[in-house]
């Protein structure tokens, strides 16, 4: 266990050991969770970059293009099975 410490105005300095031992480097964008009796922090996850031609390709849809009135219906019909099953 290491102590740090928190300086006025609010940085706290991550130990070496515990920085290397999760690969984190300078600029590593953390999210801080409030545990309730503790802070958890975690590595930001970045995505890497996409454009509508990386994924287009992995919609394997080939019917007849679906209205925003058809969305809609599909969403309404999913909540209502949804909360019959909670009945």
């Amino acid at each position: 266990m290491t102590i740090t410490r928190m300086s006025s105005q609010g940085q706290v300095i991550i130990p070496k050991a515990l920085r290397d031992a999760h690969h984190w480097e300078e600029g590593q964008e953390l999210i801080a969770i409030d545990m309730g009796d503790g802070i958890l922090l975690k590595p930001k996850k970045t995505f890497p970059e996409t454009t509508l031609d990386n994924v287009a390709g992995c919609l394997k849809y080939q019917g007849i293009p679906k209205s925003l009135e058809d969305m809609d219906n599909a969403i309404l019909q999913g909540i209502e099975e949804l909360m019959n099953d909670n009945s």
